[in-house]
């Protein structure tokens, strides 16, 4: 395909990458063909691919909503993505006007989407970083402009552990932001699993493996453990629309057929 003039020089276009893949799936436009013929694979391991992204997108809204009911007034969302319709700054402005986001991905290409679509946001921050260096992303510049480490943070690690297939490191970045965020902070994690939807959920973590970057499931005890010792909050880490669901209604058959967990620890 023809290179769109906005796309970073030294981005393969004809390569998917994970932001843009999952743009696809929430149903944006910030995406190439590439990205679309991958997840069309992915659709046909898991038909309802949709659905599970959307619930996963669900949580973060919810989880964020929980944090600022407990006094939340800034947030990093790490491995963010591109920030489309009902991401966290939206949610957080729904609520506190002068609430601050910061968003950090690697992505170049998520990165400059993500500028741009936020350039007039002035409590909004996007920031080039890798959440294998916790420490290195929360001491860049530009976040500690927006976000002071000093009081309580919301951080946020949606849907992007199980790209750090490595057990260890998976929990010692979150036992890392957990050491350097202050007393009353919160983390949150999504994370996929093979627990349910065995088959397709495998299939999956193999297209990931071979076309756009390691991943690795996780159980529901594997996921737990990436908490640590933690304070896990009500109802601690289960299925991921069953995490704090805004209505009964909101649960039903598929909830407990849902390939993934969530759940949000307090700090201290």
């Amino acid at each position: 395909m023809e290179r769109p003039s906005w796309v970073p020089g030294g981005v393969d276009i004809d390569q998917p990458s994970v932001a843009r893949v999952y743009d696809y799936y929430l149903g944006g436009s910030h995406n190439f063909e590439a990205d679309r013929l991958f997840a069309a694979k992915v659709m046909a391991a898991v038909p309802d691919m949709r659905w599970v992204i959307t619930e996963n997108r669900a949580f973060l809204r919810r989880a964020v909503r929980f944090m600022l009911d407990a006094g939340i007034d800034q947030f990093v969302d790490l491995g963010s993505g591109i920030p489309t319709v009902g991401n966290v700054h939206e949610v957080v402005a729904s609520a506190n006007p002068s609430g601050k986001v910061v968003y950090v991905d690697h992505d170049p290409v998520a990165i400059a989407h993500s500028r741009a679509i936020l350039r007039d946001d002035p409590n909004t921050m996007v920031v080039a970083g890798d959440l294998r260096s916790p420490k290195h992303v929360l001491d860049h510049p530009d976040l500690r402009r927006l976000v002071d480490l000093d009081r309580p943070v919301g951080v946020l690690l949606n849907a992007v552990l199980h790209f750090v297939p490595d057990d260890d490191e998976a929990g010692g970045i979150v036992s890392e932001l957990a050491d350097t965020v202050a007393e009353g902070s919160f983390i949150g994690i999504s994370h996929a699993s093979a627990d349910e939807m065995a088959d397709g959920a495998q299939r999956t973590e193999s297209l990931y493996n071979q076309s756009v970057a390691a991943m690795a499931m996780r159980t529901h005890a594997e996921v737990r453990a990436l908490f640590g010792d933690l304070d896990l909050v009500e109802p601690g880490v289960v299925k991921i629309p069953m995490w704090r669901p805004e209505s009964p209604d909101d649960l039903d058959a598929m909830s407990e057929r849902y390939p993934g967990y969530a759940g949000v620890a307090r700090i201290g």
